[in-house]
């Protein structure tokens, strides 16, 4: 799958599938971006207060009976946690189905691959990874300055420009990219909540009776490629239907038969596939595309 670089609007891109089918999605532009942001940071310190309190009541007889050296250790540990919390938190939230965190689902926003391709941990590692580089490596030193007293200015000057470059990284390009997402290949796109989703199943549902796929031939393909069809099927265009329905058909060995239309067909394998997808799903079973097995 590779992407246009045609555009429409300030915010809006085209993804051309392999099918030929022109997905248009927004990007998240730069408010969203920093919303999500900041309701992430409430989150990350909001448990990192509770742990606080934790060890404070829990760790004061330590303290207590250790003096200088337990409350070093507290101290120590509070950090370690401070450290793994504000790495792992987005790391994990983006390597979910969702591929987002609580913040950017809030904001409907996603993490996707600027190729179009399956978004891949390593790409989710390599930008998380940045964020250090960009936001927290200053700050700390920052931080860090302030409590040994008598700074230097310019200490202070060369921090705040290093995390300015980076914060504001993403207005000084189309894409609102972060340093992190130009080293992951990847961007945040809005998902819009879809209200009609459930209804599109409905109406494929009676059509499944004239085409008996196997749990084999459904199992072909995941939510990824869901997603997919459902755009091809709201958009409506023939030429699109008619090249995804001989792609699936062929993909599947499904035999097509002349007077069955395209949106049928298409309909029926969305209904069954979308059922597939849920019944799994109550087993605990998340397929995300064709190649998760």
């Amino acid at each position: 799958m590779s992407v246009e670089p045609i555009r429409s609007s300030s915010t809006e891109r085209a993804f051309i599938t392999p099918e030929g089918v022109d997905l248009r999605l927004n990007i998240g532009d730069a408010g969203q971006r920093a919303a999500a942001f900041m309701l992430d940071a409430a989150i990350i310190i909001a448990v990192l207060v509770v742990f606080t309190l934790v060890i404070i009541f829990t760790g004061i007889g330590a303290i207590g009976a250790a003096g200088r050296a337990g409350a070093e250790m507290i101290a120590v540990l509070w950090l370690v946690v401070f450290f793994l919390l504000r790495n792992f938190y987005f790391t994990a939230f983006e390597l979910s189905a969702a591929a987002a965190t609580p913040g950017k689902r809030i904001m409907g926003l996603r993490v996707a691959s600027r190729d179009g391709g399956r978004l891949r941990a390593e790409s989710v590692f390599a930008r998380n990874a940045m964020r250090e580089l960009e936001v927290f490596l200053p700050m700390s030193v920052l931080f860090a300055r302030a409590g040994e007293g008598g700074v230097d200015s310019w200490m202070y000057l060369l921090g705040f420009v290093w995390a300015g470059i980076f914060v504001f990284f993403p207005l000084f390009n189309k894409d609102r990219l972060r340093l992190g997402d130009l080293v992951g290949g990847t961007w945040v796109v809005r998902t819009p909540r879809r209200k009609l989703t459930r209804d599109m199943a409905d109406d494929g549902a009676p059509r499944r009776t004239a085409y008996d796929f196997t749990p084999a031939q459904i199992d072909a393909y995941g939510a990824k490629e869901l997603h997919v069809l459902e755009s091809v099927l709201r958009q409506g265009d023939r030429k699109t239907k008619r090249a995804v329905a001989d792609r699936i058909a062929t993909k599947i060995g499904w035999t097509r038969d002349p007077l069955q239309s395209d949106s049928d067909f298409l309909s029926a394998y969305y209904a069954a596939l979308r059922g597939r997808l849920e019944e799994k799903l109550l087993m605990g079973v998340r397929r995300r595309d064709k190649h998760d097995v």
